[in-house]
């Protein structure tokens, strides 16, 4: 489940929910038929249309437009939720669908292992969360494939209740989701690499415009263009979240708007004011995994090279507690999220590449900006084994019911 805590606790998940049930919160985005904006990938700015845009490459693109009201997560799946989900789909610890990868042991990669499996344990137990202060983080080195499965296990599902409630002057609805064991098809065919959405109606994950949406475009008309900059604020900059060493929870959400992210780069040749120094990240490791989190790895790389190339980790979930236009948390930093579009640029490629977006822990503010769509391959064992920071959220269109 996620319950979102104050600073500097931990959440454990429920103890009493049956094995094959999740809860999670969404937020409403409404006014559909809002105006897109254009976008140059990974150039500053945006733009009111493409025509205004400047020429040259990259291409310009219009993003952010959606004709219909949807629901999205208040925060990312996290690491409970999907160990949920395995053990729903894959009682018998087969693995059929490679829904877990071994990198993902707290064994293989101390410090970014948040899912155990057990050969030995009972049906429906042989994964676990490896430990407690994983339970709300969200979940990494998933692909859209893995993801999709997920969605599907919960658009085969049965929803059991939900309930509205309030926070910081936004609508937030409870869902409680009785998992299905079924998650080959529903939302997502996966029998067809290039599957797009199968209903009207249902659990899916975001799609690009969908998700940019929630993240950029205030229904109030800031910004510039209705859109702001970073799913933080309009125009500048969030400041970066600093973390307690040994369980991963925000330690300054007084300071905002604040996000997951290095506060690096020309952008911040001084660091902001209030966040982390340049050259800082958000980082913790279990202690249970002792000096082995500054050293054991899955790629078998020195000390001094892992360490070089593997900062920053993921942070509780809603702990920044600085919400986009819509109500959402951690659209900035944390995980990058896939979204259910395949990107036109490259649809013609033998891969089928999806988009992503979100900055991620170990960005620069750049990768924060609205501007920040990256393509990747659906399903690549390589970003898969290797990139712990590969997550995702869900969403809901129409009414399920």
């Amino acid at each position: 489940m996620i319950a979102l805590a104050a600073a500097g606790t931990s959440v454990a998940p429920a103890k009493s929910a049956p094995s094959d049930v999740v809860t999670f919160r969404l937020v409403q985005v409404g006014k559909p038929g809002n105006p897109s904006v254009g976008i140059k990938p990974f150039k500053p700015g945006f733009y009111k249309d493409c025509k205004s845009a400047p020429s040259g490459k990259p291409d310009c693109q219009a993003v952010g437009a959606v004709d219909h009201t949807y629901m999205i997560g208040e925060v990312e799946t996290t690491v409970d939720q999907y160990v949920t989900f395995l053990n729903t789909v894959d009682p018998n610890g087969t693995n059929q669908y490679k829904l877990w990868v071994s990198y993902m042991s707290s064994s293989a990669w101390p410090k970014y292992g948040p899912i155990n499996f057990s050969h030995s344990a009972a049906s429906g137990k042989h994964y676990s969360i490896a430990y407690p202060q994983w339970a709300n983080k969200p979940i990494g080195f998933v692909d859209f494939i893995s993801a999709a499965h997920f969605i599907n296990s919960m658009d085969n599902g049965r929803i059991l209740s939900h309930s509205q409630s309030q926070s910081d002057g936004f609508t937030v609805t409870t869902y409680t989701v009785k998992l299905s064991p079924n998650s080959e098809t529903g939302m997502y065919d996966l029998r067809n690499p290039k599957t797009t959405r199968t209903k009207t109606s249902g659990f899916v994950i975001p799609s690009q415009d969908e998700w940019i949406k929630a993240a950029y475009y205030d229904p109030k008309g800031g910004g510039k263009y209705s859109y702001w900059e970073y799913p933080t604020g309009p125009f500048d900059a969030p400041k970066a979240t600093l973390l307690n060493s040994s369980n991963g929870d925000v330690k300054n959400s007084a300071t905002q708007p604040i996000a997951a992210y290095s506060p690096q780069g020309p952008e911040f040749p001084n660091g902001p004011k209030g966040g982390a120094k340049p050259g800082t990240y958000p980082e913790w490791c279990p202690p249970q995994a002792g000096s082995d989190c500054q050293t054991k790895n899955p790629l078998h790389l020195p000390a001094d090279k892992f360490t070089a190339n593997y900062q920053a980790s993921l942070e509780t979930v809603g702990q920044a507690l600085t919400r986009s236009p819509w109500g959402t948390l951690d659209q900035a930093g944390n995980a990058v999220e896939w979204t259910d579009t395949i990107d036109p640029i490259l649809k013609h490629t033998p891969r089928v590449v999806r988009r992503m977006h979100g900055g991620v822990s170990n960005a620069k503010a750049y990768q924060l900006k609205i501007a920040a769509i990256g393509p990747q391959p659906q399903s690549d064992l390589i970003p898969k084994n290797i990139y712990p920071w590969l997550g995702f959220r869900i969403g809901m269109i129409g009414n399920p019911g």
